[in-house]
């Protein structure tokens, strides 16, 4: 989390943003415009899938507001509205309950678990898998 990270960051979002392989979305308060989130749709794959991945994280300081929902519920209306993708899918942690939650609350279906999905801190972690398609949303 050094400057030279976060710019290093930020110049490679703006380059995926442009090509259209990623869109990365910044998480402010409105009264202060603090920073206090994100919200990405990566990998994404034209063709007959359209398809992306989304992820997110937020503040501790400011989990339990709705801040989460919101910003997913608007990336979703960016992926379906602007980028022009027919399906957005998560990939949670069974015991990460409050992600989930966010899940749940924009739509999303639960479609599985996929058994050793990521390595997170050396450990190779089972996730439960999510998505939602345009249909869905509209």
């Amino acid at each position: 989390l050094t400057l030279s990270g976060q710019e290093a960051q930020i110049a490679q979002a703006e380059q995926d943003f442009a090509a259209g392989t990623a869109f990365a979305f910044g998480v402010f308060l409105r009264d202060t415009d603090e920073m206090i989130g994100r919200v990405a749709l990566s990998n994404v794959v034209r063709g007959a899938w359209q398809n992306a991945t989304i992820g997110y994280f937020m503040d501790e300081a400011c989990n339990g507001k709705g801040y989460t929902t919101a910003a997913v519920r608007l990336a979703l209306a960016y992926a379906f509205q602007e980028a022009g993708l027919h399906r957005v899918q998560a990939a949670v942690m069974p015991r990460n309950t409050p992600s989930i939650r966010v899940l749940e609350k924009n739509g999303f279906r639960h479609e599985g678990l996929s058994l050793r999905y990521l390595q997170i801190n050396g450990v190779w972690e089972d996730h439960l898998l999510f998505a939602i398609t345009a249909e869905d949303w509209s």
